[in-house]
């Protein structure tokens, strides 16, 4: 997910690493803070792999400021990335809204449907964060106030997805043909 929201970030400007980890925390929020002795070792892992370049520019105060840009294989590796995810950026919400953040970067409508289609067979999949034996739980049979109260949320939140996800892969196919 770093990766990606790396690659995506630098895919719309050139930033230095600052500015890049505030636009990734905003992104990820205070569930999952991007520290610095994660952001930087994997940017200098793609660097190392070709996908970004470093510049050093002169700071506006003191110190010199490494730009990081995307390259080409950068460019083609993002748009792999969101072309093909992973099952667990499909499953895994916070994960799923840093492809989602980044989908635009695909310009074929059929491409990004494709993404927005394996989601919705994940929601449309019976499950629950409560089972009896294999049997998901549904709210209405909680007598705990609480674990109700995760369902009816998350059930509230999983029909608003799937009413966009189904209006935007209806307008997606349209504009593909």
């Amino acid at each position: 997910m770093l990766e990606l929201a790396i690659l995506g970030f630098l895919y719309d400007a050139p930033l230095h690493g600052y500015e890049l980890r505030k636009r990734i925390t905003a992104l990820t929020g205070h569930v999952r803070p991007v520290a610095e002795s994660t952001l930087y070792p994997a940017i200098k892992r793609l660097e190392q792999a070709g996908l970004l370049e470093r510049a050093t520019e002169p700071g506006a105060v003191a110190a010199p400021r490494h730009v990081l840009t995307l390259t080409d294989d950068g460019r083609r590796e993002l748009h792999r990335r969101l072309a093909e995810p992973v099952q667990r950026d499909i499953t895994d919400e916070n994960r799923w809204f840093t492809v989602l953040a980044f989908l635009r970067h695909l310009a074929d409508p059929g491409a990004q449907s494709a993404v927005l289609r394996r989601r919705l067979a994940f929601l449309e999949t019976p499950s629950s964060f409560f089972y009896d034996g294999d049997r998901p739980v549904r709210a209405e049979e909680l007598d705990d106030p609480f674990r109700r109260g995760i369902l009816t949320v998350a059930r509230a939140t999983t029909e608003a997805e799937l009413a966009w996800l189904r209006a935007t892969i209806d307008a997606l196919d349209d504009a593909a043909g």
